[in-house]
């Protein structure tokens, strides 16, 4: 992890949560849907075929560990696993709950219009519950 730095746009979007084994763990600013980002700790990664065999199949295993907590906390209707990139170049994962009822649903999240913050109680509160169900599920 020495070097490591989170990309300014994705740390000015989103609350550290944790730091696993491979990725930075954050929860997106925006309480629309519970969304993480997973942000592998490797400099200069763009893609996930650039990560080492190792590193790719950790970051399989974190991804699940993020998708079954967000099952477990949220009951969502579909989780949604997505490594974009298209304007932050730092590879990241974003995890996230589907609803049916969610503004945007069936279509793409980026349809719904503006993001909801989190106050800063519902952060914490939100991070909190993630961190202690992150620590029931195996890493």
């Amino acid at each position: 992890m020495a070097g490591f730095v989170l990309d300014e746009r994705l740390a000015g979007s989103s609350s550290f949560i944790a730091d696993w084994d491979l990725c930075r763990v954050c929860l997106k600013n925006d309480k629309t849907w519970p969304w993480l980002y997973l942000v592998p700790k490797r400099d200069k990664i763009r893609e996930i075929f650039e990560l080492a065999p190792d590193d790719q199949m950790q970051l399989m295993r974190e991804i699940s560990r993020a998708a079954q907590a967000l099952q477990s906390l949220h009951k969502a209707d579909k989780i949604n696993i997505a490594a974009y990139g298209n304007m932050v170049p730092q590879l990241h994962v974003h995890v996230f709950a589907r609803f049916k009822d969610d503004p945007a649903w069936p279509k793409p999240v980026w349809t719904a219009q503006g993001e909801i913050p989190y106050t800063d109680s519902e952060r914490e509160t939100e991070i909190e519950k993630f961190k202690n169900c992150f620590g029931k599920l195996e890493a």
